[in-house]
């Protein structure tokens, strides 16, 4: 029996029938030019009979007296028909009736009583692809976990055909052991004495982050806007997506000075800018986005969440892209670095902190009332800089889907992959009109800042352009 983590178990006990509390990854892939007529049967085949899942999706929720208070792992058999399923289109499937498939799956909560994820085969989009759905449960995995478990599926050998999983010599299962009462609180008080070791550290960065003037933070979260994107939600879902050019972006953040990330923030600010101004529900006050921050993982920790956040500004209130993206730099710098200084267990304490209001709002059922402690949550990740396959058939986009808190209607992931970022759109289907306008604005929002930047560069002799200082 292995106990999930404080973080992990709050994701689990935020689940309910409109907040299903999975994320999720839609794959298109281009067959190989050679594939044969029986390529997808033998995929098929092949998932289901080589393990490609890695712990703890191979266990099930311990049921018991006490599974509520301390929830657990317990190995168990799996149903592979049930967990592995084939889809079909009517050919020739395009990109809107692929949408609607995938949004329906994810709408959809996983069954607590089986080893939580499911894997979906999707034929019959045109121009000879297919498609992968995933989801799982978040108290099992994160963002980047999720890349890293995706990643091992694939190869950058376009020859190779052993993927996705590897097989695997089943070890004989060990008896359990009895415990006695003093071994099963020994490691709940060793980690209470860490906790409480790690205080001091914690309440440091807590009053750095409260400090006057500075714009992110937690005196930020507590004068959040409500918006449009801050209302009671349903189970229903709707997935918006954009391709956008990884080297534009790029060019952009070496001519600021700025992050990738920083740049795609401005980018997804400006794009809900223009969404919500042309509904007539812009607050004069700039919306504020929840940053997850990827922590270093244990060796072999694969499983889990490792992860920490902070609320960024989006400038929604800045009719200036440049002056929305500098905003965005300043607050992100300062508020990494002081998280990147605390101690693992220190970064625990300070993200359960974070979920705490969430947890115990939407356990109350209250938490569409209360006021918002941040607008959207905006996740970016890497999948591979460069092209990856599955047995043979080339990868071409990755969609991320994620979860939705109650009187949070909007989540956008961006993953980066070769020269592209998808950037992924998850929303309420009854509560944000027009979801794909909001992923369209994200490129046009690309060109804005493009256009802004050129403007502020004019070119010196010689017809070069003059780098703009990060200030």
């Amino acid at each position: 029996m292995q106990y999930l983590s404080p973080v992990d178990a709050s994701f689990l006990r935020m689940e309910s029938k409109r907040t299903p509390m999975h994320v999720g990854g839609l794959l298109t892939f281009r067959l190989p030019d050679n594939a044969s007529p029986d390529f997808l049967r033998d995929l098929l085949q092949h998932m289901r009979t080589v393990p490609f899942m890695p712990h703890p999706f191979d266990c099930k929720l311990a049921r018991g007296r006490m599974s509520k208070l301390a929830p657990a792992w317990v190995k168990a058999d799996i149903d592979i028909d049930y967990h592995i399923r084939h889809s079909a289109l009517p050919y020739p499937g395009g990109e809107r009736e692929l949408g609607v498939l995938v949004a329906r799956l994810h709408s959809h909560p996983l069954d607590l009583s089986r080893p939580l994820w499911e894997a979906h085969l999707i034929e019959g989009l045109e121009n000879r692809r297919f498609a992968i759905y995933f989801k799982a449960h978040h108290c099992a995995i994160d963002g980047m976990g999720g890349m890293k478990m995706v990643r091992s599926w694939l190869s950058e050998d376009p020859t190779d055909m052993s993927g996705p999983g590897r097989p695997m010599a089943q070890a004989a299962a060990e008896p359990a052991r009895p415990r006695s009462w003093k071994t099963r609180l020994a490691k709940p008080f060793k980690v209470a004495g860490h906790q409480i070791r790690t205080l001091p550290e914690l309440i440091k960065v807590l009053r750095e982050m409260s400090a006057p003037g500075l714009e992110g933070g937690t005196r930020a979260a507590l004068t959040t806007p409500r918006s449009l994107l801050n209302q009671a939600i349903s189970q229903q879902r709707r997935l918006g997506t954009q391709l956008l050019d990884l080297k534009r972006i790029k060019a952009i953040s070496s001519a600021t000075g700025t992050t990738v990330n920083d740049v795609s923030l401005a980018i997804c600010g400006g794009a809900i800018r223009r969404y919500l101004l042309e509904n007539g529900a812009l607050p004069e006050k700039s919306l504020l986005a929840s940053v997850p921050v990827a922590l270093p993982r244990p060796e072999g920790k694969g499983g889990g969440n490792a992860v920490a956040g902070f609320v960024c500004p989006f400038g929604t209130d800045q009719t200036d892209p440049l002056k929305r993206l500098q905003r965005i730099h300043r607050v992100t710098s300062v508020t990494k670095q002081q998280l990147l200084g605390l101690s693992p267990t220190a970064l625990e304490q300070f993200t359960m902190m974070g979920l705490s209001p969430l947890l115990l709002g939407q356990m109350a059922g209250v938490l569409s009332k209360v006021p918002p402690f941040f607008n959207v949550t905006v996740s970016n990740v890497v999948a591979s800089k460069v092209p990856l396959y599955l047995r043979g058939a080339q990868l071409e986009a990755m969609y991320p889907m994620s979860i939705l808190f109650d009187g949070y209607a909007l989540n956008i992931t961006l993953v980066g992959y070769c020269d592209r970022v998808a950037v992924g759109f998850t929303g309420c289907r009854d509560s944000i009109p027009s979801l794909q306008k909001l992923a369209v604005y994200t490129g046009d929002a690309l060109n804005e800042m493009e256009e802004a930047l050129a403007a502020a560069m004019p070119p010196q002799a010689g017809g070069t352009k003059r780098k703009r200082s990060a200030s």
